[in-house]
């Protein structure tokens, strides 16, 4: 699954890593970056992050909240 953020300019790759099921954390989320240095958020243009399956939920959760919260606040929601 993928996602782009900052026109672009960040892409946001997730997906469970079925050669380390053995892992705990064996949920990938792989950052590219294809810009140029100057702009990079990140040292590297690509950069994988691994995570627990219950850090995913309590990520998944937090970013919920966040966009509810923004949506009842914001003046162009809907």
């Amino acid at each position: 699954m993928e996602i782009k953020l900052l026109g672009g300019e960040l892409i946001i790759n997730i997906c469970f890593e079925n050669s380390d099921k053995e892992f705990d954390d064996n949920i990938c989320l792989k950052f590219h970056e294809p810009c140029i240095d100057d702009a990079r958020i990140f040292r590297a243009s690509e950069t994988n992050l691994y995570i627990t399956p219950q850090e995913a939920r309590d990520l998944a959760e937090i970013l919920l909240k966040a966009a509810e919260a923004s949506d009842l606040s914001s003046h162009d929601s809907g």
